[in-house]
C-alpha cells in the first residue's frame, strides 16, 4: 500500500517507516498492554512480548492479572513498543499498535508453536509457562502508528507491517529444524549477524525465529533483527538467505 502523498510530503527526508516499525515489532521484547476496563477506562500495564512468523504479537498473562480479565470481558486494545536510549526518551521511535486479542489453546494447532516462539524470545518465562492460570494470547493488528521523531509520524494499517506467510509453508516447516542447526553448527553466524548487521555488542548470539523476512537473535536481555535481502519461502531459499548474511556480515568484519 503506497503512502498517503500528503503524509509523506511532511515525512522527514530518508524516513522509512515500515521498515522501522517491523524492527520494533520484531525486536522489543517487553510493551506497554492497554486494556478496558469493564467501565471503558484505559488501563495499562507492563507485559513481555514475542512474535508469531507473521509478526503478530504474543503474550503470555496470568488469570490473576486485571488485564487478563479485561480481555476475556473485551478483546480490544492497544500495545505500546517503544525503544530505549540515552537522551530524551521522546527522541527514541516508538510503535502503537491497535488490536484484538485472541486466547491461544494449548491443545490447538497453534499451541505448541506459539509456546516454542515465545520461550526462546523469553527462556525464563519457562518457569511459569505452564501454571493453570497462565495463557498465551496473540493480539490480531487492526492498525500501527510509528512516531520515530520529528517529521516522522505514520499511520498504517496492519497488513502493511505484517508477513506475508502464505506460500511460504515449507520454509516454516523446517522452522524449528533450521534454528537448533544454526544454534549448534553455526553459532559464529548468529554472532556476526547481531554483531556486524545489527550493530550490536558481542555476546552469546542465538537464533529464536526465523521467517520469510529476516532472523530474531537473542543474547542474555539484547534482542537484534536481521532482515533477509529478499522474501524466503523454501527450505533452500532460507538456507540461500543465510549464507548470504554470513558473507554480508564476514565481508564487514574485515
Amino acid at each position: 500500500m503506497a503512502l498517503d502523498p500528503k503524509l509523506a510530503a511532511n515525512m522527514a527526508p530518508g524516513f522509512a517507516p515500515v521498515p522501522l516499525a517491523k524492527q520494533l515489532l520484531r525486536s522489543i521484547r517487553a510493551g506497554m498492554l492497554a486494556t478496558l476496563t469493564a467501565e471503558g477506562a484505559p488501563f495499562a500495564s507492563l507485559t513481555s512480548v514475542a512474535t508469531l512468523p507473521d509478526g503478530t504479537p504474543l503474550i503470555l498473562i496470568s488469570r490473576l492479572a486485571l488485564h487478563t480479565l479485561h480481555l476475556e470481558r473485551d478483546p480490544r486494545c492497544s500495545l505500546l513498543l517503544s525503544q530505549t536510549g540515552k537522551g530524551d526518551p521522546l527522541a527514541h521511535p516508538r510503535l502503537t499498535l491497535t488490536a484484538r486479542a485472541r486466547r491461544i489453546d494449548r491443545d490447538s494447532a497453534e499451541g505448541d508453536p506459539v509456546r516454542r516462539r515465545f520461550l526462546a524470545r523469553h527462556p525464563k518465562a519457562e518457569l511459569y509457562a505452564d501454571f493453570p492460570d497462565f495463557s498465551f494470547w496473540a493480539l490480531d493488528l487492526v492498525h500501527a502508528h510509528l512516531n520515530g521523531g520529528f517529521a516522522q509520524a505514520w499511520d498504517g494499517a496492519a497488513c502493511e507491517i505484517i508477513t506475508e506467510c502464505s506460500g511460504c509453508e515449507e520454509m516454516l516447516a523446517i522452522e524449528d529444524s533450521a534454528i537448533v542447526h544454526m544454534n549448534e553448527d553455526h553459532a559464529e553466524a548468529a554472532t556476526l549477524y547481531a554483531t556486524r548487521l545489527a550493530g550490536q555488542p558481542a555476546g552469546p548470539w542465538r537464533v529464536t525465529g526465523l521467517d520469510p523476512e529476516g532472523v530474531d537473535l537473542i543474547a542474555g536481555d539484547r534482542t537484534a533483527r536481521v532482515a533477509f535481502a529478499e522474501r524466503v519461502s523454501s527450505g533452500a531459499g532460507l538456507r540461500k538467505a543465510l549464507a548470504a548474511l554470513a558473507a554480508e556480515a564476514r565481508a564487514k568484519a574485515d
